[in-house]
């Protein structure tokens, strides 16, 4: 299986999760960058491609539970721009995350982590969540 990595974009935090050749996610980190300023995130992603040699990127796309598109939205395909515009070889998949925070702090809240704990890790959580999303939908293709 090809790795990849999965991405959560905020407004101030890029969760970030890779994958390892057998397919499993891994939460990596939640980088952290002045509100909307994406081009440290898109610097980030660059160094973590490099490092990992990964050019699949599943990026998480924020949907409303209605399934129309969320504020955020138009900051992700913005993002998606900048990553391609980066790197032309990037791979990236756009990827639902509806409920994805919600799972990640459930995990956490349920292992008994920390409020702060929680608050610094869920972004790389959620990052996981969408990057095991993708990789399922790769199985059965």
């Amino acid at each position: 299986m090809e790795k990849a990595i999965g991405l959560d974009l905020g407004k101030k935090t890029l969760g970030i999760a890779t994958s390892d050749s057998l397919g499993f996610a891994h939460p990596l980190e939640t980088f952290r960058f002045p509100a909307f300023q994406f081009a440290q995130g898109v610097k980030r992603v660059a160094e973590v491609s490099k490092e990992k040699g990964i050019t699949n990127i599943a990026l998480g796309y924020p949907l409303h539970l209605s399934g129309q598109p969320s504020e955020m939205s138009e900051n992700v395909l913005k993002f998606k721009d900048m990553l391609l515009e980066d790197n032309p070889n990037y791979k990236i998949e756009l990827v639902d995350e509806r409920l994805t925070s919600v799972q990640a702090n459930n995990t956490l809240s349920y292992l008994d982590v920390s409020h702060q704990k929680r608050k610094d890790n869920v972004d790389a959580l959620a990052a996981t969540e969408i990057l095991e999303s993708y990789l399922r939908s790769k199985q059965y293709k």
